[in-house]
């Protein structure tokens, strides 16, 4: 009897990422460095205080939090199932139908490229206090921007977990010196009494706090990527888990607290015009009152290396979502090719870095504020794509499992999934009609439409290309979502194959 026929596994060199070179720290690294803790304390939340006038962010944290804890219980149930760096974009395909994955990936493209590109407005302005205290002057800001997008490219074609020991010591180094400015603020409080006021929830019952719940959302924006990681991982069905609860859970208990230390420093009824006078120097202005000038600049430093972690951690997820779409042909082919060396998604990752050298180029040219119109625009118009992302997500989960049935409680696979959709719709509300306050624009600036209009548009025209594929390529319409699996389906398919049993692809 001739033995059963087998399939050859593709080679990294074309159409596998490297396996097995990420654990738990690893990948928690990567979420959180997307986060950009030091960013976020000193940017977002002084902002939220200035622009709203709204007390209550220390609790509008663990809020959100609690909403994507509950997104959580689906997400990482369908994650001990489906192992695809593609991520929303194969959850949506296998729980919504393959059009409407591809609708997802075209939305996903869109919003990690302009939070990846964004970061290059803020490097420079980043760089600018470090650079004067030392060298006695800084250089405009496209030059810090294109050294660190040098940067960023050569560390995108090696190793993933050569990139994952950057982002530990940046990460690591950042989020101590957020610590020990907390500590110094409530070790200093206002008036000689630490006041918990701001932690009342009466703070969330005024005017404003929707934009706040926005705001506190978008800080969170990279904790979902622990999935894109998933194929790299020693263990999927035990990494992806921990990596998103603990995620979190960091990212929620460090900013909760940092934004309430803030209030304990300054006062509760002063934390809002500070914020108003010192915008995102607030921080390290009270780290120099209380700590001394090193500790700022080393401060300013870390607030540097912070933006360029996240860089980092978003052209890694950029790349990785643009390789699972070009394993699948719906992206050329081209895109679907690793390093033979590194595994590292190599075309996936040299398109990621040329369009970031394009922006960066077209920004210094044009004279455009890179701050103001790449970061600030960049990254809200980003942190709303993902923001739709995780909410179509979560109907996904339910219509997955609905189909599915695979021996999850009914808490996993429909009530959590359930109620976290129905608080990010009502998010998703509040920001669309609060976009102008959250772009800083005029409410009647074009830009107010324009920027969240980019979603749907981008979702419609990719549903269609999916619609295209499964008329004239049913081969490739075939393997969309399949991940790793759609390697092995090369050849054209005469008649579609069922899928594996408790992974029914979605019709």
């Amino acid at each position: 009897m001739p033995p059963a026929a087998t399939v050859d596994r593709p080679s990294n060199v074309s159409d596998s990422l490297a396996r097995g070179r990420l654990g738990v720290p690893s990948v928690i690294f990567f979420v959180l460095s997307a986060a950009a803790p030091l960013t976020v304390v000193a940017g977002v939340v002084t902002t939220g205080y200035a622009v709203t006038g709204v007390t209550g962010i220390p609790l509008a944290f663990l809020v959100v939090a609690a909403v994507l804890a509950l997104f959580s219980v689906g997400y990482v149930a369908m994650a001990r199932r489906l192992t695809n760096a593609g991520a929303f974009y194969a959850y949506v395909a296998r729980g919504l139908g393959r059009p409407a994955g591809v609708g997802a990936a075209w939305v996903a493209l869109i919003a990690y490229n302009a939070l990846q590109v964004g970061l290059y407005g803020a490097i420079g302005a980043a760089a600018e206090p470090v650079l004067q205290q030392i060298f006695g002057g800084s250089p405009a800001w496209w030059v810090v921007a294109l050294v660190a997008w040098a940067l960023v490219a050569i560390l995108g074609l090696l190793r993933v977990d050569v990139n994952g020991m950057v982002l530990a010591v940046l990460l690591v180094a950042e989020i101590l010196v957020i610590l020990v400015f907390d500590v110094a603020q409530v070790s200093h409080p206002a008036g000689g009494s630490v006041s918990f006021a701001t932690l009342s929830p009466d703070n969330l019952l005024v005017p404003g706090v929707g934009a706040i719940l926005v705001l506190a959302t978008t800080g969170f924006t990279g904790f979902e990527s622990a999935v894109v990681f998933s194929e790299e991982s020693k263990d999927p069905k035990r990494t992806v888990p921990m990596a998103t609860y603990l995620s979190v859970a960091i990212i929620a208990a460090l900013y909760a607290f940092s934004a309430w230390t803030m209030t304990v420093a300054t006062g509760p009824a002063r934390i809002v015009d500070a914020s108003r006078e010192q915008s995102t120097a607030l921080i390290f202005n009270l780290a120099g009152a209380h700590l001394g000038d090193t500790a700022v600049t080393i401060g300013q430093a870390l607030f540097l290396t912070s933006l360029l972690a996240a860089m980092i951690s978003f052209h890694n997820t950029t790349a990785r979502y643009a390789f699972a779409l070009g394993r699948e042909r719906v992206l050329p082919a081209l895109f679907g090719q690793t390093s033979p060396r590194t595994g590292a998604p190599r075309v996936a990752s040299l398109a990621q870095s040329l369009l970031g050298l394009v922006v960066i180029v077209l920004y210094a040219v044009a004279g455009w504020d890179p701050l103001v119109q790449l970061f600030f625009w960049g990254g809200t118009g980003g942190g709303f794509g993902v923001l739709l992302l995780i909410a179509t997500t979560s109907v996904a989960v339910i219509a997955f499992f609905a189909r599915t049935r695979t021996g999850e409680t009914l808490w996993r696979r429909a009530i959590a999934p359930g109620l976290a959709a129905i608080a990010l719709t009502a998010v998703i509300v509040v920001a669309v009609d609060n976009f102008a306050i959250l772009l800083g624009v005029a409410p009647d600036s074009p830009l107010r439409w324009a920027i969240p209009a980019v979603y749907p548009v981008a979702a419609l025209l990719g549903l269609l290309w999916g619609l295209v594929l499964r008329g004239s390529r049913p081969d490739v319409y075939a393997r969309i979502g399949l991940g790793a699996e759609s390697a092995v389906a090369e050849a054209p398919l005469v008649t579609p194959e069922p899928a594996p049993a408790g992974v029914e692809a979605a019709r």
